[in-house]
């Protein structure tokens, strides 16, 4: 398993500053770009090809911070760590409200895709303008939550460098909640965007 921590010369940590990564991602990327090598034999090609394959790989991984903390805790596990099957009871009431939503939103969306007459066209646009400023609001309902464990990784930094022993167990519940947040904000999107035409 590649460590892209080590790939950006960084040491493994839960919070990564973006900009200096972008810029890290930057300057290598000028240094190992398979355009510098145009001239180069094939193995030399395929070889550049590869270094620049894999540093994109890395700065896909540690730019987004669920996907950082998976890489994390499988460098320091050994691996990849347990998903989550059962919704936390913490997250009982915001699964019920967006499975609610999700269940109004699906049947809207069977039944403008079954509508032909324009006047029924209309009076479905309109309800599903209503639909999106619910689903806007239940957004921001997952948006806040996530946004907090996002914040609580900027201090697990130093309990990750200082500590006798790393708080592995908060980075995973951290990991799984930010699953579940983020699949709700990708099946959230997907509805808006059905809605929208």
């Amino acid at each position: 398993m590649p460590d892209y921590f080590s790939l950006f010369n960084e040491s493994r940590r839960p919070w990564l500053d973006p900009d200096s990564l972008k810029q890290t991602f930057f300057n290598l990327s000028a240094e190992i770009h398979p355009d510098r090598v145009h001239a180069a034999d094939a193995a030399e090609k395929h070889t550049a090809n590869e270094c620049s394959a894999e540093l994109n790989a890395g700065y896909q991984c540690l730019r987004e911070p669920r996907a950082r903390l998976r890489h994390l805790l499988e460098l320091e596990l050994g691996a990849k760590p347990s998903d989550l099957t059962q919704v936390p009871e913490a997250l009982m009431d915001l699964f019920f409200a967006i499975g609610k939503e999700f269940r109004a939103v699906d049947a809207l969306l069977v039944e403008k895709s079954q509508a032909t007459s324009p006047l029924l066209q209309v009076r479905l646009f309109e309800r599903g303008q209503a639909a999106v400023e619910k689903l806007a609001e239940l957004q921001q309902t997952v948006i806040v939550p996530r946004n907090a464990l996002l914040a609580e990784l900027k201090p697990l930094n130093a309990a990750w460098e200082t500590a006798a022993t790393r708080p592995l167990p908060r980075l995973q519940e951290i990991w799984r909640l930010l699953c579940f947040y983020d699949r709700w904000l990708a099946q959230i999107q997907a509805r808006v965007v059905k809605l929208s035409f």
